[in-house]
């Protein structure tokens, strides 16, 4: 080997114990910066799962490896972190719903709320009434979480379990009825019958819920007899306009028959005292007559005769005086109604 081959390779052995140790040095920085990564990550994530922030509306549940520990109230609070400790939000001061044969679209800020109905929930608001029709039930229902205990761990999916008994207690209230007052009178009727069993059963279970409100958004036939519905509709309208009007009627002329009917009873009752006050008044004036006849005969016989007279001779238009003595052809005098009889002198042949 010659001189410059050996320099070569010292040189390049040289390089080699070079690289080796920067290669060396390289690897423990490499190690240590890992470690310090890993060991900040266990520090963030421990000091980020110590704490959690209940909101306004909410009750924060704690527990330690599945066991309720305790509950917190809003605000900001500590549990064990690295997942010894969690915290499960129940929203208890909020009314919370659940949709029926429908479901509200979200809609962004400053919209009006839109609704979704469609064959996909046509199995939840078809209904069989109880004179077998078939009905299109829409309704909502609203709800608060009373016990945030009981709502998480009394039964395993509370919300399925209330959305089934609504479901269920609706079906039979729905089934109990005509279909007619399903549709018209009896909506009212059912929802309050509803909410009352519905609470009931919910109360039996334990999950720890109060109704709120059930109200029935839309009762309507199906789709494909509408037709038929709203000419069934129309007559029961017509029918109702028509006992309207009969009622109408009944109650004018029946206070007008009584008013009429009363009048002539009142007419008759007046028209019986007033001839038995005259029959009286005539008996009287005859005995009072007679009482006088008894005590002056002539007088009394002739004043009787010369007021009749009187009275007759008032109504006469023509009065004829007959003289049995006149030679005349013609013995009588004419006298008329509002004249004066006529001198010896002026008497007519």
């Amino acid at each position: 080997m010659t001189k410059f081959d050996e320099h070569k390779t010292s040189r390049q052995d040289g390089l080699n114990d070079l690289f080796d140790n920067i290669r060396m040095k390289f690897r423990q920085f490499k190690l240590s910066s890992a470690v310090i990564i890993i060991a900040a990550s266990v520090v963030l994530w421990t000091f980020w799962t110590a704490w959690f922030t209940v909101q306004p509306e909410e009750t924060g549940i704690v527990q330690r490896f599945g066991k309720v520990m305790r509950t917190a109230n809003p605000g900001l609070h500590f549990k064990i972190p690295l997942g010894i400790e969690t915290a499960r939000m129940v929203p208890t001061a909020r009314v919370l719903k659940e949709e029926f044969g429908f479901r509200t679209v979200a809609s962004e800020p400053g919209q009006k709320t839109r609704y979704e109905p469609g064959d996909a929930y046509m199995d939840e608001s078809l209904m069989l009434t109880g004179d077998l029709n078939v009905i299109d039930v829409q309704w909502i229902i609203q709800y608060r979480i009373e016990d945030p205990l009981r709502y998480l761990f009394k039964v395993r999916d509370t919300p399925k379990t209330i959305r089934d008994t609504t479901e269920a207690v609706m079906r039979r209230a729905v089934g109990n009825r005509l279909g007619s007052d399903v549709l018209t009178t009896g909506r009212v009727a059912v929802s309050v019958e509803a909410k009352e069993e519905i609470q009931q059963i919910l109360s039996g279970y334990e999950i720890g819920v109060r109704l709120v409100t059930l109200e029935l958004q839309d009762v309507t036939p199906p789709d494909t007899v509408k037709p038929a519905f709203n000419e069934v509709n129309e007559s029961r309208q017509d029918k109702e306009q028509t006992i309207n009007m009969a009622e109408e009627q009944k109650n004018r002329e029946i206070p007008k028959a009584r008013g009429v009917a009363t009048q002539s009873i009142s007419e008759a009752e007046g028209y019986a005292l007033e001839r038995v006050n005259r029959a009286e008044g005539e008996a009287a004036r005859f005995e009072s007559i007679v009482t006088e006849y008894l005590k002056a005969p002539q007088v009394t016989r002739r004043r009787l005769y010369l007021e009749a007279m009187t009275s007759l001779l008032a109504e006469t238009n023509g009065l004829y005086i007959v003289d049995e003595d006149q030679q005349a052809m013609v013995p009588w005098l004419s006298v008329e109604s509002g004249t004066q009889p006529a001198t010896q002198g002026n008497r007519q042949p």
